[in-house]
């Protein structure tokens, strides 16, 4: 029989055998052997600093009776068999094509491949180590390349990030993404981390691998070549044209766009594919010394090596909007992002250990489709690109990134200097006012924000606090609408996926909408005859 026991608290300073112990302990029972233990969930208790604790979650296996009743921290699993996926009737007589390799696209793939549907897998970008060389060079020397970069190429606009793990979904397809990404090399810890991540530095070969691991299942991966068009017949895709001269047929097609691929919305609204424009997020990235996040959230215990680098997560909602941090990365860089000539895009990106001298955040404030100025579909776009192009213009036009202390900023000036605080950007910056190159509405509710960000983390109104603009993908500002069978509404075997699709938010999210619209082509379609 099998138990879970919640709320097991530890010392910094105890080890596995201790939450062995304590587990045995609760349970009633002698401390079970290694291989029958199991943690579910481990997270950090900071809320009584400095004595912080470690706070676990563990499944333990037991034979026979004798188990501890009443305590509400033990819960007994029912095993419940799951439902098999079984293959549907329909006969394809082509192998499905998924487009995109991001986290949507790998596991879409990855499903897909392990039911015998050998997809192909269409990437307009590099694979993943070509990919790293190219987007380094962009990073030293400014030259863009408009097809492989931060946003397109093998692992999509994830793999140059922290890869957090996080989601707020509530779907045990997580379960899925994280031992498909540990089998495919990531660490054993993301397994029950409550906030894992796997880091940019690991996330390459994590991606490479799960390409392998695909490829060995039957499937295959077509780089450097992108979906410029699609066939329809009676409502239905017919067929796909690659690199606008290449055409295939194709009577499935998962769309696992990411959410930068302007060019290819374009194109699909041309086919009469339908777009709802969808609210998101702009604003900055704005950096502290580590050392003063370590500090605010865990105070004389930071520095611990259990803890190692404190993040944090900051909301306030005013005036209708939401100011909050997003995507923050702890001991991590804020990272050149743009996949557009003549613009200038943020993102950040942490190693594993993430050991860097900074924390940084995107700080970013709520933008709905009535602020874009028109009803277009594809609205949001254009909106994101008059502030990409206005901090290429600010900053002086050689693609530099603006930047500006945190006091300066507040008052609207432009000192032409920084203080102690130096930003981490992997490209060139020029001190500038970031004002100028964001809506005022937008900076304006950061500013209105700071004071109250600082009372709940110490030090985050620092005056020589970094802001580097501007922060604009966010989310996908479109969504493809999709019916109950998952396909594109009024066009059938047309399957939109993952966060360009507009129905996820993060590394996890979108794989687990890759895998459940893979799971409705295999329940709708027997494996391609070709």
């Amino acid at each position: 029989m099998k138990y879970i026991i919640n709320n097991i608290r530890l010392s910094l300073d105890d080890d596995y055998n201790t939450l062995r112990e304590a587990a045995a302990k609760k349970l009633g029972i002698g401390v079970p052997d290694a291989d029958k233990f199991k943690i579910i969930k481990e997270s950090i208790d900071a809320r009584r600093k400095p004595n912080i604790h470690m706070v676990y979650s563990v499944m333990v296996e037991v034979e026979g009776s004798g188990v501890r009743s009443g305590d509400n921290d033990i819960h007994r699993v029912e095993e419940v068999p799951e439902e098999p996926l079984l293959p549907g009737k329909l006969r394809l007589n082509h192998r499905p094509v998924v487009v995109g390799s991001g986290p949507a696209g790998l596991f879409a793939g990855l499903i897909l491949a392990q039911y015998g549907y050998r997809p192909l897998i269409l990437e307009r970008g590099e694979r993943v180590e070509k990919r790293a060389v190219i987007v380094e060079e962009y990073w030293k020397r400014g030259k863009l390349d408009p097809e492989t970069n931060v946003q397109f190429g093998e692992g999509g606009a994830g793999t140059f990030s922290d890869g957090k793990l996080t989601t707020r979904i509530n779907d045990k397809r997580c379960e899925k993404v994280l031992e498909e990404l540990h089998k495919s090399g990531a660490p054993h810890e993301i397994l029950y981390r409550s906030k894992p991540h796997i880091g940019s530095d690991l996330l390459k070969d994590v991606v490479s691998n799960m390409r392998k691991r695909i490829e060995a299942y039957g499937g295959e991966f077509r780089f450097n070549s992108k979906m410029t068009s699609l066939q329809l017949c009676r409502d239905r895709l017919s067929g796909i044209t690659v690199n606008a001269h290449e055409e295939m047929g194709a009577e499935v097609a998962v769309l696992a766009l990411g959410h930068s691929a302007r060019d290819t919305y374009e194109e699909l609204m041309r086919k009469n594919v339908p777009f709802v424009p969808k609210p998101f997020s702009i604003g900055v990235r704005i950096e502290h010394p580590q050392e003063i996040i370590n500090t605010a959230q865990y105070g004389r215990a930071a520095g611990h090596p259990r803890l190692g680098a404190a993040d944090y997560q900051l909301f306030h909602k005013m005036q209708g909007r939401t100011v909050y941090s997003f995507c923050m990365c702890p001991g991590g860089v804020v990272v050149a992002s743009a996949s557009e000539p003549d613009s200038i895009v943020t993102n950040g990106m942490s190693a594993f250990a993430r050991d860097e001298e900074n924390a940084n955040s995107a700080l970013v404030v709520s933008v709905e489709p009535g602020d874009f100025g028109s009803g277009h579909p594809l609205a949001g776009i254009e909106f994101q690109r008059i502030w990409e192009r206005l901090a290429f213009a600010v900053a002086g036009k050689n693609n530099a990134a603006p930047v500006q202390r945190l006091q300066d900023f507040l008052s609207g000036v432009n000192s032409g200097k920084l203080g102690k605080v130096k930003p981490s950007y992997t490209g060139e910056t020029r001190v500038s006012d970031i004002n100028l190159c964001l809506p005022g509405f937008v900076t304006g509710a950061i500013k209105a924000s700071i004071g109250y960000f600082d009372k709940k983390l110490k030090g985050f109104g620092m005056k020589d606090a970094v802001l580097t603009g501007v922060e604009t993908r966010t989310s996908s500002p479109v969504r493809i609408p999709r019916g109950e069978t998952m396909e594109v509404i009024g066009i059938g075997g047309l399957y939109p996926a993952g966060e360009g699709a507009g129905y996820a938010g993060g590394i996890v999210s979108a794989a687990v909408d890759g895998i459940r619209v893979a799971e409705q082509i295999v329940r709708t379609y027997s494996p391609p005859i070709e």
